[in-house]
């Protein structure tokens, strides 16, 4: 489904990414998790196109799209949502989430039941169906949280990022998306998933990868990373 080998990306002369390879099978739920500066994000954003990556291959359903613009993966069938959110504040919520079946849209994807869709986002996000008219700047920080995942799910992808969903939110709302990452999960919706709490991010995946300092350091099957010792000590303590 999506498979990445030997990435390596950065910023200007700053290499973030030293030949990582990840694989996403279809229908999965993989972790990618690490302290902050490890690399996550860089790693989401050169798969999603954001960056480009000097080296490596990165493959979709057997299509290279390292070095495609943004748009063109997204035509794809690859659904970025990408850490803080990045509602369009000034829309409503229901218009934000016909954005994200634009390629539907406009023909460049399989269209399919556009608003049978956005009924069933409405129904697994019940929060954004009591705000469907809202202006997605007036919602809570959760409320748009939940808004560009479901944004991202309208695109009917292939496969789906979802970087940091739980960052900046209560406990509770931690709690409902990853919820709804479970959810999801049962449809079938693969995703590769970036958390900053790896307990949750590994009791939700199939498989899991640790990147330290823009390697991959430990991968295996999310239940045996639990009980990595390694992992365990760097991660799964101090309230996560």
């Amino acid at each position: 489904m999506l498979k990445i080998d030997n990435l390596e990306a950065g910023y200007g002369k700053v290499q973030v990414l030293h030949g990582i390879s990840i694989e996403v099978p279809k229908g999965k739920v993989v972790t990618l998790i690490g302290s902050n500066g490890a690399g996550k994000t860089t790693t989401m954003r050169a798969i999603s196109g954001m960056i480009k990556p000097t080296a490596g291959e990165i493959t979709l359903n057997g299509q290279r799209t390292d070095g495609m613009e943004s748009y063109h993966i997204a035509k794809l069938g690859l659904a970025h949502s990408p850490e803080g959110r990045r509602v369009f504040a000034t829309m409503s919520v229901t218009d934000n989430l016909l954005l994200g079946a634009f390629p539907r849209l406009t023909g460049s994807r399989p269209k399919g039941d556009v608003q049978g869709d956005l009924a069933r986002a409405m129904d697994l996000f019940p929060r954004l169906k009591e705000r469907r008219m809202q202006l997605a700047g007036t919602l809570s920080g959760g409320e748009q949280q939940m808004l560009a995942m479901a944004r991202a799910v309208m695109l009917n992808p292939e496969v789906v990022l979802l970087d940091e969903p739980s960052m900046g939110l209560a406990p509770i709302l931690v709690e409902e998306v990853f919820k709804i990452i479970s959810n999801l999960k049962s449809q079938g919706v693969t995703m590769l998933l970036v958390e900053q709490f790896a307990a949750a991010a590994l009791n939700v995946a199939d498989y899991g990868y640790v990147l330290e300092n823009g390697r991959i350091s430990v991968h295996g099957p999310a239940e045996r990373l639990k009980t990595d010792p390694a992992v365990k000590a760097a991660y799964l303590g101090g309230g996560h």
